[in-house]
């Protein structure tokens, strides 16, 4: 049984890494092969695009805003299989509204879509970004309800945590002043999971075969997959000063100053990904993140998670406070 999968926003950081893992299943052994790969991007020429075209993907230009379009591309990339990764756009929602209506009319048969840990507690009116994941997951497993569509055999949701990349936007302050200045308050926790195994769980999925589709091991199933360990602010602190061999502080900052600084050094990402950032710090500070989720991680890869110290040392040198440079004026 042939698999052809299409990954949509592989100019982003987690399209980009589930397709990379397809690519290089010589050096991944436990991820089944692939047949083909094709990489739907809003930025074809985007460095992310031509990395992945170099590992023999093949990058179709995503232009979004007429389904009839949409469904001709889908058709075109001969895929059987679709990855839909929300996009960093202001208009998220309805790229992905239409993705998912032309992959049920272009005879797809699987559809994984990653959505986000925490938008099933989002409030509507305070975070409208992460309560976005739920409308789209309705979409998507609503075909189930459709005999005559594909797209309803062999679905399945991934609900991906916090990542903790995202605390890289604070590497600045790490650096200078020895702080992670985070708005999540000082009473609830959360458990910061690494992309990698977010991508390894996605990479499992797509290219799973089972009679119907994905392995049964996989269709059908929603998988909430955060990091191993809770941690407030000050034990995140904690286990990045063991990890990087110094002291780090934890400040917490107010939603007007994290918006601030989210501002002012994470000016290239875009709008939309920086208020989900600022409701799902919201959604800490509500106490709406004080669980973890790892069954379904170990139950899909056999491994567990990687922990917050382990993730720490990964990235050493983008946190590691940098000592000051003496100058002697004798």
């Amino acid at each position: 049984m042939s698999r052809n999968v299409c990954i949509t926003a592989v100019e982003g950081q987690t399209g980009h890494l589930i397709a990379d893992l397809l690519l290089r299943h010589e050096e991944f052994p436990d991820i089944s092969k692939v047949d083909s790969v094709v990489g739907l991007t809003l930025h074809p020429r985007h460095h992310h695009a031509k990395e992945l075209q170099s590992l023999g993907a093949r990058i179709v230009h995503h232009v979004p805003g007429r389904e009839r379009t949409m469904v001709t591309t889908l058709k075109d990339t001969g895929c059987d299989t679709i990855c839909l990764v929300p996009p960093a756009h202001k208009d998220k929602y309805d790229i992905c509204v239409e993705l998912v209506k032309a992959a049920k009319k272009a005879g797809i048969q699987n559809v994984l879509l990653i959505s986000s840990a925490g938008a099933d507690y989002a409030d509507p009116q305070r975070q409208p970004r992460l309560r976005e994941f739920i409308e789209l997951e309705a979409l998507v497993l609503s075909a189930k309800g459709d005999p005559s569509a594909p797209l309803g055999h062999s679905p399945c949701v991934i609900r991906a945590g916090f990542y903790a990349e995202n605390i890289l936007l604070y590497a600045p302050q790490a650096q200078s002043e020895g702080v992670l200045p985070l708005p999540i308050g000082k009473n609830h926790k959360f458990a910061p999971v690494a992309l990698g195994d977010v991508a390894q769980v996605a990479a499992h999925v797509l290219a799973g075969r089972g009679q119907h589709g994905f392995d049964d091991k996989h269709r059908g199933q929603m998988m909430i997959i955060t990091g191993p360990q809770l941690c407030a602010g000050e034990e995140l602190a904690t286990a990045a000063s063991s990890a990087l061999g110094t002291s780090m502080e934890f400040e917490d900052i107010s939603q007007a100053e994290a918006k601030k600084v989210l501002k002012a050094q994470a000016s290239e990402v875009d709008e939309s990904e920086r208020e989900y950032l600022l409701e799902y710090y919201s959604l800490v500070r509500e106490g709406k993140t004080n669980y973890i989720a790892t069954t379904a991680f170990h139950d899909v890869t056999g491994r567990h998670p990687m922990q917050p110290a382990d993730f720490f040392k990964t990235y050493s040198e983008d946190m590691r406070p940098k000592k000051k440079t003496k100058t002697n004026h004798s």
